[in-house]
């Protein structure tokens, strides 16, 4: 499969089916009834693919104190949570969904399900690489922070030599110049990933022309001061 869109949406359709086994996995949906009705959380204790979008994305906004057992509960919403992020319908913050992740522990998640979601990660940062304009550093942000590290995204779009790829790049490290964020620039809602030593060695490492001299001298400015 060489269509990074189709390899995209084939992996989404994988992942509702690596955790549709938590369907029917009884599950109690306790959580603040102040932010959240009883209606609310009974919905939220059924299938998930019912639950509505709006309460969806409440889940993946809310921090993990309004709820009785939060890694269960993104768990079972993490396929509505990722599609609706990854097809731009999430109106939350890239890096906060990231931070729910790690709070969640996905990491620590089933082997199916955990293989599932890196796989959507690896076929959303391919289709974003290869489509331009997109959100390429917020899409960079999520699969950095959820994994805990830039490297392997790195890599890849190192290896994408397309002129989108390049446009995407000129335009990141613009937006990272700017004000100098580059020389400490953090990731995560938390700003819990510190980027900046793996993005200085990586963007020095790029072969010449792709950023472009101006570019590069500041970047080389930022690197060795």
């Amino acid at each position: 499969m060489t269509d990074p869109h189709q390899r995209l949406r084939y992996a989404l359709d994988a992942l509702d089916t690596a955790f549709a086994p938590l369907v029917d996995q009884p599950f109690a949906a306790g959580g603040c009834g102040h932010c959240y009705p009883e209606d609310d959380l009974a919905v939220l204790a059924g299938p998930p693919h019912l639950v509505p979008e709006d309460l969806v994305a409440s889940v993946a906004a809310r921090s993990a104190g309004h709820w009785d057992d939060f890694p269960t509960l993104y768990r079972r919403l993490t396929p509505r949570i990722v599609r609706l992020l990854v097809t731009g319908r999430l109106h939350v913050d890239h890096g906060l969904v990231a931070s729910r992740l790690v709070a969640a522990r996905w990491r620590d998640w089933p082997g199916p399900e955990r293989e599932a979601l890196e796989e959507v990660w690896r076929g959303w940062w391919r289709a974003t690489l290869h489509e331009y304009p997109g959100p390429v550093t917020d899409v960079l942000e999520t699969v950095a922070v959820s994994g805990g590290t830039l490297g392997p995204w790195l890599t890849v779009w190192a290896d994408t030599r397309t002129e989108s790829a390049d446009r995407h790049l000129r335009d990141a490290v613009d937006g990272w110049l700017f004000e100098e964020q580059l020389a400490d620039l953090r990731l995560g809602f938390y700003t819990e990933l510190p980027a900046s030593p793996e993005l200085l060695p990586w963007l020095l490492s790029l072969e010449a022309g792709r950023l472009g001299a101006a570019r590069l001298g500041e970047v080389e400015r930022i690197a060795h001061r």
